[in-house]
C-alpha cells in the first residue's frame, strides 16, 4: 500500500468529531495524488505524535528552530515511510531523541490543519500521541532549540491552541 493509499484509509477511517475537517483532507487528496509529499505547493499532509510520559502526567514539546513556538514533534511524510503512523512515530523519535516510542492505540487523535509560508500553503496535520518507555531521555536535535517536559496546567502557558487542544484529546485517549 502506497503512502497515499494509507492516508485515505486513515481518514476515512477516522472518527475524531472533526467531520468537516477530514472531509477537507479527503478532497485535498482526491484532487492532488501528491498530496502527501512536501513538494504540492497548494498544501500537503504532515504528520506529529505529542510525547507522553510514562506517568502519564506531561508531554514532551519542542521548541521548534524556524518557528521559535512550542510544538508536539512532527513534519513531513518521507518517501520511506509506510504509512501515517509510521512517518508519525518516525518524526517523534527524531525530534525527541527517545527510542522505544509507541503510539497510543485507535488511529489519529486529531487533525489540524494551518497555514504555512510561501511557496506552500497548508500542512494538513495529522496528529497521533506517543507514550514514552520508562528512563526515557530526550536528546535535543538539529529541529529544535530546546526540549521540555511540561504538565498538562502548563502547556496553555507556552503552547498555541492547536497543541492545547491536542493534549486535550490526547488526555481523553488515556
Amino acid at each position: 500500500m502506497s503512502l497515499y493509499d494509507d492516508a485515505v484509509r486513515v481518514l476515512q477511517g477516522y472518527d475524531g468529531g472533526q467531520r468537516e475537517l477530514r472531509r477537507a483532507y479527503l478532497d485535498h487528496l482526491a484532487d492532488r495524488p501528491d498530496g502527501v509529499w512536501k513538494a504540492c505547493r497548494a498544501g500537503h499532509i504532515t504528520a506529529s505524535a505529542l510525547v507522553v510520559d510514562p506517568a502519564r502526567e506531561r508531554v514532551l514539546l519542542t521548541l521548534h528552530r524556524k518557528l521559535g513556538m512550542w510544538l508536539q514533534m512532527g513534519g513531513h511524510c518521507e518517501p520511506g515511510d509506510a504509512g501515517l503512523a509510521d512517518a508519525a512515530l518516525r518524526e517523534a523519535t527524531e525530534e525527541s531523541g527517545i527510542a522505544g516510542l509507541g503510539l497510543l492505540p485507535g488511529g489519529p487523535v486529531a487533525l489540524d490543519r494551518h497555514a504555512i509560508p510561501a511557496p506552500c500553503q497548508w500542512h494538513l496535520d495529522v496528529q497521533y500521541a506517543a507514550l514514552a518507555a520508562p528512563d526515557s531521555a530526550p536528546a535535543i536535535s538539529d529541529e529544535s532549540l530546546d526540549l521540555r517536559w511540561f504538565g498538562y496546567a502548563e502547556v496553555a502557558d507556552v503552547a498555541d491552541a492547536s497543541v492545547v487542544r491536542l493534549l486535550e484529546r490526547t488526555r481523553a485517549r488515556l
